[in-house]
């Protein structure tokens, strides 16, 4: 046998002995972990070796490769959670516009009529993600407002880990898609660090944005850890905005993820954001609403509560409760202020339309692959209430009235066409929050009260509920999802996850309630409290006290002046009957309760401020002493609050570029966006520094000769008048140390430029802050540093106290 055939023999021999342990290998996964019992520790502790182990590899025995696969049977789950949303927006529950893919999934599932929320955003997503109240995950109010008080840290401990851990050490696919208002505000930059976002927290993807809302048409977007931009496809340009991406970005994952692991159950958490201020949506969306709110949002309440006694989504004896005196009749309004409400709320209905249509596309997805009689669905329609934020009469820049800037009701007029359009930021009037949260009183923000709490919720599940259409009313929390999905997966609560002992579940699971209408709640006392707003519910009966501020103003109150009211929820759906005066002893039994929850759940102490509670040594950029700002080329999306402070003082901007031949062009230095911002760019060869004060003014210096080739250092001296908060100044331009252009810059802001929008070198992504330019409008040059020298501002303690207050009130408004 010559030496070729003898090599091949060998090899054919090699080959089949690994084809074979191939296949042995193949079998022990196929058969690894499924039907182990599941431990209340994870990671799952490692099995021991029960195998064979020889000298070589002829007497040795391999064992199974520890594979963890999901329980048999395990579904499935998907959680849609929309923002700011009210009882009485949606068609399902009585609302007027129309959302057809919602109406569809109630009739194949559960509508629940019963459910509640903590009144604000990142609370309430604590509380659905983590099984536990929110002051019990650390997120007591928004992360802006952190202090050192455990119920208010804005840092989910360890201790209460979020469902999606759970699940992904359980063997299911875990993603995330949407809003994540959940990171600290001072962890939001590429700096990190990473330990409180999504990968880190037990979720496998992250497609989204972070913080409290985003520009729909231009949002700072991530994949995972990394920035990127929102991809529009070829064609779609103005008509694709985030709340598109959103849908497709899910479709798309669930797609793979089932062709790839057909039997892992996957776990989506898809939170696009919508229904939160900024209203943008695309016109053949917003022309579909013309013309069918101008009844006002007083008749509207009429109307719609109406429709839900016929749906019967409300109970025969609910109320229709009255409009509070602080917010104004429609009627009282002028013409215009008609006109103008009317078109805002026109927005809304559509964006509303929009993310109907968005998510029944990601539930069509879910039904083409064959995946929706084994999928658990939870459609919550709201984090809180609608936003009673938008002001009394609506704002075109809500950044504006947030910031204290009036707005001239002309100006709304005048860019009626604009609205819900890129070159908007629009948020409607308080009037209309109100009428979305019909039959309640009040709205966002107010815990106290249901408008603010009370949620509408549908759940199918086609495989287990089989009351199709049915209705329940049994009393549950947001706290109750997170043990309904551990319980529906046939997985026990874990008492340590990575190292760490547990908190204990705080919901029940409303597993129980599927199939049994008449069911009494599992859930028996439940408390509230939002910003000193608070309430407490115990077996039918709840204790509220609304806390002094109104959600569209500022201001501390006094404690021991609240009010408390007593409402009978078996008999009065909509608290509409005070029984505080008939029943004291019955309040007063309640508001001892408040007391014990409150204490139990790490509420204490009780706190209404905005200005004094936040710590501003967590901004990155005010780190004490640091006047010296140094950007290098890469420098873009930098979140503004950890961008050098340049407003209320003096300040330079120096940049260093290399103009080649033929010349260069594009941004050198950008913060903000369309709803305000400053500029620092060359066009035409020439520099200039243009300062967007809130989309009401532009104050543009400019050179008047082009850059000449080679090196050269563009330098802009802003000269702050003082004074006081947002005062204006006078901006100079210098070229290689001479001064080309000198200007006055009246008005300025003196807080956040807006909610999203970031620091740049090098280019403006996002929306632009310059008017003539489109972004990112990258500089062609050689951009080698920007720095930034900042005086101390030189503003009285009350001063320094106001910024701090409308910094933070813009945060509380992101919500």
């Amino acid at each position: 046998m010559n030496t070729t055939n003898l090599q091949q023999r060998r090899l054919n021999t090699v080959l089949g002995l690994l084809f074979t342990a191939l296949m042995l290998l193949a079998f022990s996964l196929a058969n690894a972990w499924a039907g182990t019992p599941r431990s209340t520790v994870l990671p799952m502790p490692e099995p021991p070796f029960k195998g064979k182990i020889g000298r070589t590899y002829k007497d040795s025995q391999p064992d199974k490769i520890p594979i963890i696969k999901a329980p048999g049977g395990a579904p499935n789950v998907l959680v849609v959670l929309i923002d700011d949303a009210g009882f009485g927006q949606w068609s399902t529950f009585g609302g007027q516009i129309p959302t057809p893919r919602l109406d569809r999934l109630a009739q194949g599932g559960l509508r629940y009529n019963n459910f509640h929320t903590t009144a604000l955003c990142s609370p309430t997503r604590a509380a659905l993600l983590t099984g536990r109240n929110h002051h019990s995950a650390g997120t007591g109010t928004i992360t802006e407002l952190s202090d050192a008080y455990p119920g208010y840290t804005g840092q989910i401990p360890k201790s209460a880990a979020m469902i999606s851990e759970i699940l992904r050490q359980n063997g299911y696919s875990t993603a995330f898609f949407g809003k994540n208002h959940n990171v600290p505000d001072w962890e939001t930059s590429v700096s990190g660090p990473y330990d409180r976002w999504p990968g880190l927290q037990g979720f496998d993807h992250f497609y989204g944005f972070i913080g409290g809302e985003a520009n729909q048409w231009a949002p700072a977007v991530y994949r995972d850890h990394q920035r990127v931009e929102m991809e529009v496809p070829k064609g779609k340009e103005g008509h694709y905005t985030l709340n598109d991406s959103l849908a497709d970005e899910t479709i798309n994952y669930i797609f793979q993820q089932k062709s790839v692991t057909p039997d892992r159950p996957f776990f989506v958490y898809y939170a696009p954001g919508a229904t939160h201020a900024p209203h943008h949506v695309p016109k053949e969306w917003l022309d579909k609403f013309k013309g069918q709110f101008d009844q006002g949002w007083d008749k509207y309440r009429e109307e719609a509560y109406q429709r839900q006694l016929k749906l019967g989504v409300i109970p025969p004896n609910a109320k229709l409760t009255p409009r509070p005196k602080e917010i104004p009749a429609y009627d009282s309004l002028t013409p215009d202020q008609k006109r103008v409400a009317a078109r805002l709320m026109e927005a809304f209905a559509a964006y509303t339309a929009q993310t109907d249509y968005e998510v029944g596309r990601v539930l069509d997805a879910v039904d083409q692959i064959g995946q929706l009689h084994n999928t658990l669905v939870f459609w919550i329609i709201g984090d809180n209430g609608a936003s009673m934020e938008g002001t009394p009469y609506g704002a075109f820049n809500e950044m504006a009235a947030i910031g204290g800037i009036a707005e001239d009701p002309s100006l709304l007029v005048q860019n009626l066409d604009k609205i819900g359009g890129p070159n908007a930021y629009n948020h409607y009037p308080v009037g209309w929050a109100w009428a979305m949260n019909t039959p309640f009183q009040w709205g966002k923000q107010i815990a106290s009260h249901l408008g603010g709490v009370r949620n509408p919720m549908v759940i199918t599940w086609p495989d287990r509920i089989k009351d199709r259409g049915g209705i329940r009313t049994q009393f549950h929390h947001v706290i109750d999802i997170a043990p309904t999905i551990l319980e529906a997966a046939k997985l026990p609560i874990p008492k340590e996850v990575n190292g760490v002992k547990q908190k204990p579940i705080e919901g029940v699971s409303m597993l129980y309630s599927f199939n049994q209408a008449d069911a009494p709640s599992a859930r028996h006392v439940q408390y509230f409290e939002m910003l000193g707003n608070r309430a407490l519910y115990k077996d039918g009966w709840i204790a509220a006290a609304r806390h002094g501020r109104l959600p569209w103003t500022m201001g501390s109150y006094d404690f021991d002046k609240d009010q408390w009211e007593l409402y009978d929820l078996t008999q009065d759906f909509s608290e509409a009957d005070d029984l505080a005066a008939k029943y004291p002893d019955k309040l007063k039994k309640l508001q001892d309760e408040f007391w014990v929850q409150a204490k139990k759940y790490q509420v204490l102490p009780l706190d209404d401020r905005l200005a004094e509670r936040g710590d501003p040594r967590l901004r990155p950029s005010l780190i004490e002493g640091r006047t010296q700002f140094t950007y290098y080329p890469g420098s873009v999306r930098i979140p503004e609050s950890s961008a050098a402070p340049i407003k209320n003082t003096s300040h330079v901007i120096t940049a260093h570029i290399e103009v080649p031949q033929g010349g260069a062009d594009g941004v050198l230095v950008a913060e903000g966006g369309v709803v305000g911002g400053f500029t620092l760019y060359i066009k035409d060869g020439r520099p200039a520094y243009e300062y967007n004060y809130a989309t009401q003014s532009r104050y543009k210096v400019a050179a008047s000769q082009p850059l000449i080739a080679g090196p050269n250092v563009i330098r802009m001296a802003f000269r702050y008048d003082g004074g006081g908060l947002g005062k204006g100044g006078t901006a100079a331009l210098f070229v290689n140390a001479k001064k080309v252009a000198e200007g006055r810059i009246e008005h300025t802001a003196w807080g956040r430029f807006s909610a999203d929008e970031t620091f740049d070198i090098g280019q403006d992504t996002g929306s632009p802050v310059g008017a003539d330019y489109a972004s990112p409008n990258a500089f062609t040059g050689t951009l080698k540093k920007v720095e930034i020298d900042v005086q101390p501002a030189n503003l009285s303690a009350a001063d320094q106290e106001e910024v701090r207050s409308m910094e933070l009130k813009a945060s509380h408004a992101m919500e």
